[in-house]
């Protein structure tokens, strides 16, 4: 007897919250976007993020 298959794929809706593949990239390019900055920062001020800001 063979197995029988479905005749229509479901087509879910993306989530608006949580995780799932949107959000991720979204995190994604952020963190990249937020590491640059700080590289810039760095080479423009010519001291570390945390001594411009006051921490050390």
């Amino acid at each position: 007897m063979a197995k029988p298959t479905p005749t229509v794929t479901p087509q879910f809706a993306q989530p608006k919250y949580g995780f799932h593949r949107y959000a991720e990239k979204l995190n994604g390019r952020a963190a990249m976007v937020g590491f640059v900055a700080i590289v810039l920062v760095e080479y423009l001020t010519g001291r570390g993020v945390l001594s411009w800001i006051g921490l050390t």
